[in-house]
C-alpha cells in the first residue's frame, strides 16, 4: 500500500481515512494530501483526510496538484512539510506518480543529488527521469550535487 522511495519518505495511491491509522502505526508522522478534491467522483474530502489524520495524531498538509501540473508554489510547499515533518512522510494521490515527482522535485530544491533522487523513486517504479535535467537545476542552484 505504502511505497517506500527513502528511509523517510512513502508515496501511496488513493488512501481512505482509515489508512491513516495504518500509516501512524507504521511510523509516519506526517500525510501529504496531493488529489484537489472533486477530481474522482468517491473520492474521500480533504477535509475528512485532515480528520482522520488528526485522529492517528499525524500531521496533514495539502498540496493538490491537478491538470494545471504542479510549479515552484507546490515544490516549496513540499520541502517546507519534508523540513518540518519530524519523522517519515507519506504522501498520496490518485497513482502515486504525482506525489512522487513532487517529491523528487522537492528533495533537488533541498540540495539532493539527482541520481539519488531518480534512483529512489526508480525503485518504487515510478520514473522520473525525465525531471533531469530540472532535478539537476534545483540541486545545483541550492548547493547539492546535480550528477
Amino acid at each position: 500500500m505504502f511505497v517506500p522511495l527513502t528511509d523517510t519518505v512513502a508515496v501511496a495511491g488513493q488512501l481512505a481515512p482509515a489508512d491513516l491509522a495504518v500509516a501512524a502505526a507504521a511510523g509516519y508522522t506526517t500525510v501529504v494530501n496531493n488529489r484537489p478534491d472533486g477530481e474522482e467522483p468517491g473520492q474521500p474530502a480533504g477535509a475528512d483526510m485532515r480528520a482522520a489524520a488528526e485522529a492517528a495524531g499525524l500531521g496533514y498538509a495539502a498540496i493538490p496538484i491537478g491538470h494545471a501540473g504542479l510549479g515552484m508554489a507546490e515544490v516549496a510547499a513540499m520541502v517546507a512539510v519534508l523540513d518540518r515533518a519530524g519523522g517519515p512522510v507519506l504522501a498520496f494521490c490518485r497513482s502515486g506518480t504525482r506525489s512522487a515527482n513532487l517529491w523528487a522535485l522537492a528533495e533537488a530544491h533541498r540540495g539532493g543529488e539527482t541520481e539519488t533522487i531518480i534512483t529512489a523513486c526508480a525503485r518504487g517504479r515510478y520514473d522520473v527521469s525525465g525531471l533531469r535535467p530540472v532535478l539537476m537545476r534545483l540541486a545545483a542552484g541550492h548547493g547539492g550535487a546535480s550528477a
